[in-house]
């Protein structure tokens, strides 16, 4: 089935639908369309990398099952691709296990949402996520460009929006560079998950439980992977996590 079945609308938040199944794709693009929405429709893998590389969406979603590959690699795909870091993307599936949640999440996934589901409630869902990304899109201050962080190990480039651990530039998605943007700001201020989920993801309307210890994992193999011996990132039990004050100069 051709992609783009429904034609993107000049000056509409252009939305990529990656599902196989026509009656839900039908359904998710008749409620996009009506709240303002340019759904552009993909059945398969590879039509939804086609259709991304012609045009970068605001948003994607994605179905998990899809016929030709699965949906996490999918994700992982679009990354790749020119500006696609810069997406935020749904994980949209028949499967609800935690661990399929979990995987998502680890990815760097915006959203999770399990079928059946109400499509109002994925609408609702894109608009949340697509307001909070056009809030962490701004930069913070003209003024600064990069501000060197308290702890020396740490350098913190807020109008990029990238952090370096050791003098090497860490490959964060944007909710992983959010929380350690948190934590490198205020070391050893121990930050609850109701927390960091209020400050990094502005709303948890839209999030799951283990979230924030789901994107503590990812990040915490990063740094592992430049500095092997360290923990930079502690666990306070029962409180939440922060920084150690008591990192060493040199790795």
């Amino acid at each position: 089935m051709p992609a783009a079945t429904i034609a993107p609308m000049l000056g509409k938040p252009r939305i990529l639908v990656v599902e196989d199944e026509s009656g839900i794709a039908d359904t998710i693009q008749y409620v996009l369309t009506t709240d303002g929405f340019a759904p552009v429709w993909c059945s398969t893998a590879e039509q939804a990398l086609q259709e991304f590389r012609k045009e970068t969406p605001a948003l994607a979603i994605l179905d998990v099952g899809l016929p030709d590959l699965n949906g996490f690699e999918v994700f992982k795909r679009l990354q790749e691709l020119p500006g696609g870091r810069d997406v935020p993307m749904i994980f949209l599936t028949a499967r609800s296990d935690e661990i399929d949640r979990v995987v998502g999440l680890e990815l760097g996934a915006d959203d999770y949402i399990a079928k059946p589901f109400s499509p109002r409630e994925l609408v609702a869902r894109v608009r949340s996520i697509l307001r909070r990304s056009n809030r962490q899109a701004a930069p913070a201050t003209a003024a600064i460009v990069v501000a060197a962080a308290p702890v020396q190990p740490f350098l913190l480039d807020e109008e990029r929006r990238r952090i370096r651990y050791y003098g090497q530039a860490l490959d964060l998605s944007r909710y992983e560079y959010g929380i350690l943007r948190l934590l490198v700001q205020k070391p050893g201020r121990v930050f609850s998950r109701d927390e960091l989920l209020s400050r990094v993801w502005d709303d948890d309307s839209a999030s799951f439980d283990r979230t924030v210890d789901a994107h503590i994992k990812t990040l915490r193999a990063k740094l592992k992977a430049v500095a092997p011996r360290l923990e930079p990132i502690r666990t306070s039990r029962g409180a939440g996590y922060a920084l150690s004050e008591d990192l060493p100069a040199s790795a």
